[in-house]
């Protein structure tokens, strides 16, 4: 039996549903996925016969391909949230792992291109920690 995970943007406009499961989760560190999340890392997930269904918003889902890569983002055109978008011609289902609304169940695989790294992303499990906002 195959999973199902719903996912939407931060302004609620785009919503879909992943039917089927992930092969691989990766936390990338290279600079396109840094850039592109703001963030130490991206969390992708990777599925290639999983199937991605709009359930809405569908019009306001805008993929940038970086020039002369293979690395690219789809987000929406609202709010800027990364959406799931098709790669390799349409063989791969890359899904941002935030995106989703429902529980994963899975953990990421590897980190991958940590040389490429941010220079402040060692030994994060010695920040310390709040479960709300900072006081």
């Amino acid at each position: 039996m195959s999973s199902r995970h719903l996912g939407s943007c931060l302004c609620g406009d785009v919503r879909f549903e992943i039917a089927g499961d992930f092969e691989k989760f990766y936390l990338c560190h290279c600079s396109r996925c840094r850039k592109d999340t703001g963030s130490a890392h991206g969390a992708n997930l990777f599925a290639s016969a999983a199937r991605l269904t709009w359930l809405c918003g569908n019009a306001k889902v805008a993929t940038f391909r970086a020039p002369s890569s293979l690395h690219q983002k789809s987000f929406c055109m609202s709010c800027g949230s990364a959406l799931p978008g098709l790669q390799m011609d349409g063989a791969l289902l890359v899904v941002p792992a935030g995106s989703l609304d429902s529980p994963l169940g899975l953990r990421p695989n590897a980190h991958i291109f940590c040389a490429s790294r941010a220079d402040w992303d060692q030994h994060l499990e010695d920040v310390p920690r709040d479960d709300g906002p900072p006081g």
